[in-house]
């Protein structure tokens, strides 16, 4: 089932980037959950292109349409649908695409892999899939406000090319970034990271960088030994999403240059809860929760359309050269924070269900 995410509350996305729409079955959804078309829609016009001058400016409202699953506005424990339809689709952009193979894309693997490919717009492979992730990731919220209300999910931006946010992360808040176009930490500090952008979508260019995630309020003994460890889920999620390059929890790959007595999080009873001094491990030890703040980071390479001529070769094999047009992001990273905020809710949920299915305590 490779279109399939999850065990005990799964999505199945369907749908093609230039086709007639894109969208989503939700599985496993516990009934008498309050869900509205409204509840889904907020995630997606955070996700959606054109809502600002540094994302891509194709023109879709990204309205969604929920076709099962619900009535008087809550679920009914049945499959969730959930249809947006495409609304301004320009295949002929993509025209040149037929015969050519664009560099860093997924041309190539899919043509090789299945022997036709959707060349307009990418098909599967583009980042429009996502709608159905998010508006998955929307229904799964639903869930925690009913049962974990005090569960908190941010995700942001932290690093763009060279530049880096320097906001210490128990001051991240969720209004903060949310109060500019870039999703920057640092409100005051997003206009040097949109000039970036601008800059070097006005080369033809395009640049990456990094989102980062933090979790509060997490249950303690949320994933499962082994196979299916927390951490493990999280990484499989983040490295689903397109143009993803890299995943590290807690320390990260800095935490192997120290040794085991600056690494180790020491433990202290603070109350009833047992506590960690630092939280070098990310929030999960053992691949289980241990109640701290779960943060990890995403990479995003840069994106692999770009307005510059490139060497590449037809479906032929001849050498050629292509100049890709269509609307795409010179930086991915901005609308890549509700999509990592919603696999984040998707692992999370799902876990969550699997902890109380064998009785586990809940915080």
């Amino acid at each position: 089932m490779p279109n399939t995410f999850g065990h005990l509350f799964s999505i199945t996305t369907w749908g093609e980037s230039h086709g007639g729409g894109v969208g989503v079955v939700v599985d496993g959804c516990p009934p008498r959950i309050p869900l509205t078309e409204a509840d889904v829609q907020a995630d997606l016009d955070r996700r959606r292109p054109g809502q600002s001058k540094i994302v891509t400016p194709r023109k879709e409202s990204d309205t969604c349409q929920i076709l099962s699953g619900t009535f008087g506005g809550q679920t009914l424990g049945t499959p969730i649908s959930i249809w947006v339809r495409n609304e301004d689709q320009r295949a002929e952009a993509y025209k040149e695409m037929e015969t050519l193979y664009r560099p860093s894309h997924a041309d190539y693997t899919y043509q090789a892999k299945y022997g036709i490919r959707n060349w307009q717009g990418g098909g599967r492979a583009s980042a429009r899939e996502t709608i159905g992730r998010v508006a998955g990731g929307a229904v799964a919220q639903q869930i925690f406000k009913t049962f974990l209300p005090k569960l908190e999910i941010i995700a942001f931006v932290s690093e763009v090319y060279d530049l880096v946010a320097q906001v210490p992360l128990e001051k991240i808040s969720y209004a903060e970034v949310e109060a500019n176009i870039v999703r920057w930490p640092d409100s005051a500090d997003a206009e040097r990271v949109i000039a970036l952008i601008e800059k070097v979508r006005s080369q033809g260019d395009s640049v990456g960088g990094v989102v980062t995630c933090i979790v509060r309020n997490a249950p303690v003994g949320l994933g499962e030994p082994v196979f299916d460890k927390l951490e493990a889920d999280l990484a499989k999620a983040m490295l689903s999403l397109p143009a993803t390059k890299g995943f590290e929890i807690g320390s990260g790959f800095a935490g192997t240059r120290l040794k085991g007595s600056e690494h180790n999080d020491a433990f202290v009873q603070e109350g009833n809860r047992v506590r960690t001094l630092t939280n070098r491990s990310g929030g999960v030890q053992g691949g289980i929760s241990n109640g701290e703040d779960i943060v990890f980071r995403v990479g995003f390479k840069p994106t692999a359309t770009i307005a510059q001529a490139q060497q590449t070769v037809s479906v032929t094999g001849e050498a050629a050269e292509l100049r890709a047009r269509g609307r795409h992001d010179a930086c991915v990273l901005p609308r890549a924070v509700p999509m990592v905020e919603a696999m984040t809710r998707l692992v999370l949920v799902d876990h969550w269900m699997r902890q109380r299915a064998v009785g586990g305590l809940e915080k």
